[in-house]
């Protein structure tokens, strides 16, 4: 006998719409049951008799009968068949709005403190590639290819071990070249235990803040300096010290300063500036760190792309067990949404930060990594570091000319290293490089506010801009609709000054 229900489900199905009849059913019901059509202890249709009257396979009912019982909206009593759960509209009246409730009543939100801290002082740009965006390479020449043959034949027959928790610390085969390759190119003094693949700078700044200090502790951080380490630190309550740089690089505080736990620094190309630590200041702030019993976090920032002279070895290297962490990333020598990072541990701290990391973040890309170790195992990763380098270095020399042509030189930084991934435009001290940004950005030139990268004041004022990922024919035009923004923005300032230190051409 057709019963009553067989219609009520007969109907919804036919108002469903999608290419899946498995999903149309499995609506349909749901639908009659929260709108009543079904009430609670209705005897649902036999399988095969809703099957023949919906012209669907008897297994296709089935599938969406299993899943509704999984999900509470039905379920089976034996040798009497399948029933609307009685407590099925008991469980649904708690999530519905009360009666009174108004229609699309708005969420309040509250963030913690830490979260509202982290959102004022959030400085991440929501665009990543383009004219003059800092810090990003040329994507576009990476060897894609040759590193997917290379996964293609790992993923065939992938050991067990690439696909599941890693605990630790990264893949044995690429911690093996990692200490080849930074004994070889920056004078690392590391063994393959002592190295931790991370999901970039970002984890392993927040894993060494949150494992080696505690709330209240004091760190040291460049002035100016890269706000993401800032923003770890506030997050973990931890104070810093912002710490002045200068062409040595890092200037280490009165002797009478709070001790710090951390000291941050980025010795092979100061960031933002571009400034090379001499030999005397590193020696000094080793001694001050191990007089402390203080950890310092070398972040080797841009260090394969200098432009003339010979690399600059690591501050790690520098002395036998030093009191120094060491990290380092592929997100600039290769492309940043690989998301592979690297820490060399001094031999104490090793064991236990894999253990917290393994807790903490559960690392993974176990089959990239054992792609990325043959990869740098059989010199694509060399090759393609030389020939950016090369390619770089034009685009810098063209981005020096440029500047150099429409503005003049006083506009370029004072600490110019012949490094890295960008250069500094400096700016008058009263010029307002924040109205600057916003009017460039508008114009889609991501250049970045030298004074954001500045905790207190007085800040100076400049511009960041990347050369890295465009090309010099696109970086004429797009550098004179620049140029034009600044000198608009400097015009007032500089009729008023008589043009004593900055000119408009």
């Amino acid at each position: 006998m057709r019963s009553l229900a067989v219609d009520v489900i007969t109907q919804a199905f036919s108002q469903q719409t999608g290419e899946k009849l498995h999903r149309r059913l499995y609506a349909a019901i749901c639908s009659c049951i929260l709108e009543g059509s079904l009430k609670p202890a209705t005897r649902i249709p036999p399988s095969r008799d809703l099957a023949n009257e919906l012209a669907l396979s008897r297994n296709t009912v089935l599938r969406v009968y299993e899943q509704l019982q999984a999900e509470g909206y039905i379920s089976a009593r034996t040798s009497s068949g399948t029933f609307v759960s009685e407590s099925v509209l008991d469980n649904l009246v708690q999530r519905k709005a009360p009666p009174s409730a108004p229609p699309q009543q708005a969420l309040s939100v509250q963030l913690s403190e830490r979260g509202q801290t982290l959102l004022g002082n959030a400085s991440a740009s929501p665009r990543q590639w383009g004219a003059f965006v800092p810090g990003v390479p040329d994507v576009t020449l990476f060897p894609h290819r040759a590193l997917k043959k290379i996964q293609d034949r790992l993923a065939r027959q992938p050991l067990p071990q690439y696909l599941t928790y890693d605990a630790y610390g990264g893949v044995a085969e690429l911690k093996a070249s990692l200490t080849d390759y930074l004994r070889t190119a920056r004078g690392v003094r590391c063994s393959p235990d002592q190295i931790l693949i991370t999901e970039g700078i970002h984890q392993a700044l927040d894993l060494v803040t949150r494992t080696l200090c505690n709330p209240g502790d004091q760190a040291w951080v460049e002035e100016p300096g890269y706000w993401g380490i800032k923003n770890i630190l506030r997050m973990n309550g931890v104070n810093f010290s912002a710490i002045a740089v200068d062409e040595e690089g890092l200037v280490p505080a009165e002797e009478n300063a709070v001790p710090p736990r951390m000291i941050f620094v980025t010795p092979s190309h100061q960031y933002p500036l571009g400034s090379v630590m001499s030999l005397s200041r590193r020696q000094q702030l080793l001694a001050l760190a191990r007089k402390t019993q203080s950890w310092i976090v070398e972040d080797d920032y841009d260090s394969e792309f200098r432009f003339a002279g010979q690399p600059i070895p690591s501050l790690q290297g520098l002395e036998e067990a030093s009191p120094v962490i060491y990290i380092g990333t592929f997100s600039k020598t290769l492309y940043p949404a690989l998301r592979l990072g690297y820490m060399v541990l001094p031999v104490p701290l090793a064991a236990a930060l894999k253990k917290v990391h393994s807790d903490l973040y559960r690392g993974g890309h176990l089959l990239m990594q054992a792609a990325l170790a043959e990869f740098i195992r059989e010199g694509y990763y060399a090759a393609h570091i030389r020939k950016m380098r090369q390619l770089y270095s034009r685009r810098r020399l063209a981005l020096v000319a440029l500047i150099t042509r429409q503005l003049g030189k006083e506009y370029l930084g004072e600490f110019s290293s012949n490094a890295g991934l960008h250069l500094i435009l400096q700016l008058p001290d009263d010029a307002d490089d924040l109205a600057i940004t916003q009017e460039a950005n508008q114009q889609a030139l991501l250049v970045r506010p030298l004074s954001r990268y500045f905790a207190d004041t007085p800040r100076r004022k400049g511009l960041l801009l990347g050369f890295a990922s465009i090309d010099e024919e696109a970086m004429a035009p797009a550098f004179t609709r620049l140029a034009e923004i600044i000198k608009k923005h400097l015009l007032n300032r500089l009729m008023l000054a008589g043009g004593a230190q900055f000119s408009v051409r």
